[in-house]
């Protein structure tokens, strides 16, 4: 930490003269050993002698030939005396953007961002020009977020061309953008994005509190940044949403949240974040609302499932065969005959293998992948049943528990973490020791808050209007009102359909 301080105390030292072969010099021993930076020394007789400097596959060649080199060898005033570089600035130069500063730091920004940097000899300042131009990704749907109805755009490494996406679905005046610097080495730029009349400000001020309150030598994604602001750390429940997709992030402001956009991140940050977005979709809102309400309510019943189903199995079979029917309880020892190992033991072994299969299918390529996991699951499936390793009922109970898991992408972490506590709970005390973990549980998400909103809020609130898109997603013209915990605008429609 020192020797970085040591460092920016020594640039802030570093002062441009009128002599443009030393500031040349300034600037070259700052790139020392970097070979993509180009200089490019022109003379012009009614300008002098001028340097520009940028470096190799950050700008745009073409921007830089005709915007700025042909125009200052082309330019010939009527007279010499009358050339300064306010001329030069405002008059010669064909930049979409030009800046004129004699900070040092500043100007290596500028190369280090993909700018050209203009010196002219006689001048302690320098001209910044637009020229960026780096490849970057196309526009394509998210892997992670694919629709079957509604807008495919996803976000791309570009916060410019992100920021453009969200502007085009947000056109007004009210949609403010702030920019930040993240990483004392990366020097990662990032914006803070709301709609000024909607936004909660006490989630605005808190967001740019802890935004402050770190420092980190890098930031090359929103991770970096989310768990250094997020709450509650340690739990496996999330408290910060992650969203590709630009139609997700434009109705998250239009409820009063707030977006953080970093540069060279696909992931853009939205906060606060609810339990109830975890069994939300982004097709939800271009679905017919009985379907979108249907499978909500699926979703809920998968996290039941996916987390409580082998910790119930084990705790009837192990402790509690009397609740079971005497017919089910007979088929479930004849299947288990000659398996060696403990039913909890015999659950934990399949669900570590499932997750590997899981794990292993999803790294591969895609259409190997696929196949890798349903050929090994029926293959390494029927085997173990075959060689007694493994009785039916449990592959049964695995591939239900593993089913409804991938149905909740968002909440994949937690729901193994849960899966496996669950499971520890109940292999030693039964039904009461689950149902002592599902209290826990609740006992946890209803202390947990996202910036100062209970995560859990939309599930006691007493207004009705907030509980209209929480089980079930409601039609648009009964939802008049966003959730006042969100927002400090709560009028979300001026006037609405008859329900006649």
């Amino acid at each position: 930490m020192a020797n970085n301080e040591n460092t920016n105390e020594a640039k802030e030292q570093i002062k441009f003269t009128k002599k443009i072969q030393e500031n040349i010099e300034q600037i070259q021993k700052e790139f020392e050993n970097d070979e993509t930076l180009v200089l490019r020394k022109l003379k012009n007789p009614a300008v002098g002698e001028c340097c520009i400097i940028y470096i190799d596959g950050m700008v745009n060649n073409k921007l830089v030939n005709e915007d700025v080199i042909r125009p200052l060898l082309e330019f010939h005033p009527e007279s010499k005396e009358s050339v300064t570089l306010d001329v030069i600035q405002n008059q010669v130069m064909l930049s979409d953007s030009v800046e004129r500063t004699s900070e040092h730091e500043e100007l290596i920004q500028a190369i280090v961002y993909g700018d050209t940097i203009l010196l002219m000899d006689g001048y302690d300042e320098a001209l910044i020009l637009n020229t960026k131009g780096w490849t970057t990704r196309s526009v394509s749907e998210p892997e992670n977020e694919k629709v079957l109805r509604g807008p495919r755009e996803g976000f791309t490494e570009s916060i410019m061309t992100n920021l453009s996406m969200v502007r085009r679905r947000i056109r007004t005046s009210d949609l403010k953008i702030e920019f930040e610097t993240f990483g004392t080495r990366t020097n990662t730029k990032a914006c803070i994005c709301y709609l000024d009349s909607i936004v909660n400000k006490g989630v605005l001020e808190e967001l740019k509190k802890r935004i402050h309150t770190f420092s980190i030598d890098s930031t090359l994604d929103a991770n970096y940044v989310s768990e250094f602001i997020k709450d509650s750390p340690y739990s496996p429940f999330k408290t910060i949403g992650i969203s590709e997709k630009p139609d997700a992030v434009a109705g998250k402001l239009l409820e009063g949240r707030v977006a953080l956009f970093l540069d060279g991140s696909p992931n853009v940050i939205t906060v606060p974040y609810l339990f109830t977005e975890n069994f939300q979709s982004d097709e939800d809102y271009y679905l017919n609302y009985y379907f979108a309400s249907i499978n909500r309510i699926l979703r809920y019943i998968a996290f039941l499932f996916s987390t409580s189903v082998p910790a119930i199995y084990v705790a009837l079979t192990t402790f509690h065969q009397e609740m079971l029917p005497l017919a089910l309880t007979i088929s479930i020892s004849k299947a288990r005959q000659g398996v060696p190992f403990p039913t909890a033991i015999e659950m934990i072994m399949m669900l570590i293998v499932f997750e590997m299969l899981r794990e292993s299918g999803a790294r591969m390529p895609g259409s190997m992948g696929q196949a890798l996991s349903i050929v090994g699951a029926l293959v390494m499936g029927q085997a173990a049943v075959s060689a007694k390793i493994v009785s039916a009922p449990m592959i049964i109970i695995v591939a239900v528990t593993g089913i409804c898991g991938v149905m909740l992408p968002r909440v994949k972490g937690a729901t193994i973490l849960l899966r496996f506590l669950f499971l520890a709970m109940a292999s030693f005390f039964g039904l009461y020791g689950y149902m002592f973990g599902a209290l826990a549980l609740m006992i946890h998400l209803y202390g947990m808050s996202s910036f100062g909103v209970s995560i859990m809020n939309s599930t006691y609130t007493t207004s009705l209007q907030d509980k209209k898109d929480i089980m079930i997603r409601a039609p648009w013209w009964f939802m008049k009102k966003r959730p006042k915990y969100l927002s400090q605008n709560a009028t979300r429609q001026e006037s609405t359909r008859s329900t006649k």
